[in-house]
């Protein structure tokens, strides 16, 4: 889904970001979210924080093994269509 129709800013891409360790204020800097008619700031936030309470549940759950991130956010290739901040 689009969040950010100024930028073409997808969920999918702000999840990335996330699991790759950016903050909100990161990820607007990077993809220039909610910087320009910021209608889209309450939705790209609500994504941020979703991601970022799965990420923090998944690493409780999988503690002996630490998630593993792409070196690039562009080295991840399949992101499940159902759910934009799934760990695995």
């Amino acid at each position: 889904m689009i969040v950010c129709v100024c930028r073409r800013v997808s969920d999918r891409e702000i999840a990335r970001h996330v699991h790759a360790g950016m903050s909100f204020d990161e990820i607007q800097f990077e993809l220039g979210v909610a910087t320009q008619c910021g209608r889209c700031e309450s939705c790209a936030r609500d994504v941020v924080a979703q991601c970022s309470a799965s990420g923090a549940v998944a690493m409780i759950q999988n503690a002996s093994q630490p998630i593993q991130l792409a070196n690039n956010i562009l080295e991840s290739k399949a992101w499940p269509s159902s759910t934009f901040c799934s760990v695995a």
